[in-house]
């Protein structure tokens, strides 16, 4: 376990210092890898080249705006209406450009250029596409290179009628579809819009696919570029996908709102609610009386007559007054500004309080407020009225709504508040693996110059960091872990320490002790005892010979017994610290005997004294 954890950290730490070299290596070696394809197929550039993305099937539109001109692109010259007639016109600029950062070579798009204007562009098809037994596939890019606060990027397909003037779109046009994103604020939206019409009636009705169940906010955000694909059955299924990906699907049946068939009853609308009918659930208890001591005349708050009125109030000092410092200006005209007025400034006299005094508001206890009788259940109580039902005249049943209206043209009809939204590599058809093949010539480009271009993870954290400070935190614990695990499964062992923080005297090392040593040391042992009494003996001569007497046999006593208690201490001492051998402890012990020599001859001595 320890040798896998060791490699484990190892490698981490490897992966962590070599991140971004390895990151950038693995591109790079893919794009010399298409390289090396691209010069066995003959092409003498040692570079990978974009090429115009060519459809392999039948296809209703293409556009990639490769050629730098907007051929059978027609701008509008409409107005809006119910506006003004400045900001009602269609003059917001289109551009045919390059992206602004992660650029291919040779790759343009249609780039919006204005801010908070209307835009309005429309090109027609090849031919109109017929909701029949073929699917409906739209797909295009878009890349929101500066952000975006409000604005959008969808795209109408435009209903093939008799009126349908491309001069004249603007966005009361009849369209058959509206697909893409569109934010405003912090709503963030994929529109799939169709209109459908009442078979009945004939009138167009909007239906709004539910919205998708993912976060889109880092499609807005990223500044990437992201590609939209729209994919509606025959069989009333639809798929919305963004980069090649399921963000929603569902049934035109049921996974739109309103739905596509109407109830089959609807409300009576000649139906009247009766004038007796009663709504109310509850109602004020008629029994009920006020009582007598309920005074609704206290107020709710009163007076609190606790408090004084400070000391140094003055009740007649205003709480401003003119800056007397204040000069009137030099260019001050009386008849055109009026009358100057040097500017007002809290009172200074006013410390403690200026004014007319009144003391602080509190809570009345005697206050009840207005009375009212309690509530109590309706006994004739009948509920909420609503209208009888009635079978809907407008009903039908729509089994197949995937059979649109037609439609002939592509639009864009925008208005954003930020500029620089490029669009890119229309395609409508109806074979899925067409606008697969297509996205791989162009979007799937895109994205791998795109990530060769990433910065490595080094710099990613580093960014990061710098925008939330607590990482740097997270990243020291990386940086540490592996070299702490590492020095823990590879150091050597740890040396045995060495106790020599404390060193015995040579004084309390035990030594053996001879019979001859020890009755010299009692020897000097009472030797001392004797020398107080001798000195004793000379200083009071004079005193009587009962106090000498007793001097003579208390003061030896008494430190006779002090002197046993640290002769017993020490002989206790040196049996608990001996460390010769056990050869040389039983020497000393044959020497000394038992050990109760140098105690038996004090106490002899003791005795003796007595």
């Amino acid at each position: 376990m320890h040798f896998q954890g060791f490699w484990l950290c190892l490698g981490l730490l490897f992966v962590s210092i070599n991140a971004e070299p390895m990151d950038d290596g693995v591109e790079m070696e893919d794009f010399e890898n298409s390289e090396e394809t691209d010069d066995n197929e003959g092409e003498p550039s040692s570079e990978k080249k974009y090429k115009t993305p060519r459809p392999i099937g039948e296809v209703y539109f293409t556009e990639t705006f490769d050629s730098g001109r907007l051929a059978g692109w027609v701008l509008s010259k409409a107005k809006k209406d119910d506006m003004d007639t400045e900001i009602s016109i269609y003059d917001g600029r289109w551009e045919i450009e390059e992206l602004k950062e992660n650029q291919v070579p040779g790759d343009r798009g249609l780039v919006l250029k204005s801010r908070a204007k209307h835009h309005a562009i429309s090109a027609v098809l090849a031919k109109p596409f017929i909701f029949a037994d073929k699917p409906l596939i739209v797909q295009y890019e878009v890349n929101f290179q500066d952000g975006i606060d409000c604005g959008g990027a969808y795209i109408k397909l435009l209903a093939d009628t008799d009126d349908l003037i491309l001069e004249n779109f603007h966005d009361k046009t009849s369209y058959t579809i509206m697909f893409g994103p569109d934010r405003c604020g912090e709503d963030y939206k994929l529109h799939f819009i169709f209109r459908h019409k009442h078979p009945k009636t004939g009138v167009f009705e909007e239906k709004h696919a539910k919205p998708p169940d993912v976060d889109l906010k880092k499609f807005f955000t990223d500044r990437k570029t992201h590609l939209y694909t729209l994919v509606m059955n025959p069989d009333d299924t639809f798929e919305v996908l963004i980069d090649q990906t399921v963000v929603n699907k569902g049934s035109l049946l049921e996974d739109v709102v309103p739905p596509i068939n109407p109830p089959k009853e609807i409300d009576d609308p000649n139906d009247i609610k009766p004038d007796e009918w009663d709504e109310r659930a509850k109602i004020p208890d008629p029994s009920a009386v006020k009582p007598e001591d309920w005074d609704e005349s206290e107020p709710a708050q009163i007076e609190d007559l606790s408090v004084v009125k400070p000391d140094g109030w003055l009740d007649d000092e205003p709480k401003l007054i003119p800056n007397p410092d204040a000069e009137k200006p030099d260019d001050w005209n009386e008849d055109m500004d009026g009358e100057w007025e040097a500017p007002r400034i809290p009172n200074p006299a006013c410390r403690i309080g200026c004014g007319e005094w009144k003391p602080p508001m509190i809570d009345n206890p005697k206050y009840k407020g207005e009375w009212r009788p309690p509530m109590i259940d309706n006994p004739n109580y009948q509920g909420i009225w609503s209208p009888r039902k009635i079978p809907n005249p407008d009903y039908f049943e729509d089994d197949h709504p995937f059979l649109l209206t037609s439609f002939s043209a592509l639009g864009l009809e925008l208005w954003s508040m930020t500029s620089n939204i490029y669009f890119d590599n229309f395609i409508i058809c109806s074979e899925k693996a067409v606008a697969d093949h297509w996205a791989a010539d162009g979007w799937a480009v895109k994205i791998m110059i795109a990530n060769a271009n990433e910065p490595g993870v080094f710099k990613q954290i580093m960014a990061s960091a710098q925008e939330q400070p607590w990482l740097w935190f997270i990243c020291l614990v990386i940086a540490v872990l592996p070299i702490a695990l590492i020095t823990s499964f590879c150091w050597p062992g740890k040396v045995k320490k060495k106790y020599e923080d404390t060193e015995y005297k040579k004084t309390d090392i035990c030594k053996p002790q001879t019979k001859g040593a020890l009755e010299e040391e009692v020897k000097e042992e009472e030797s001392a005892l004797e020398k107080p009494l001798d000195l004793e003996e000379e200083e009071k001569k004079q005193t009587d010979g009962e106090i000498l007497e007793k001097e003579e046999e208390g003061e030896p006593e008494e430190k006779s017994e002090e002197e046993i208690e640290i002769i017993q201490g020490q002989e206790e001492g040196n049996k608990s610290n001996k460390s010769g051998s056990e050869d040389e402890m039983k020497e000393a012990d044959e020497s000394t005997g038992s050990g109760d020599g140098p105690i038996k001859s004090v106490r002899k001595r003791k005795v003796r004294k007595d």
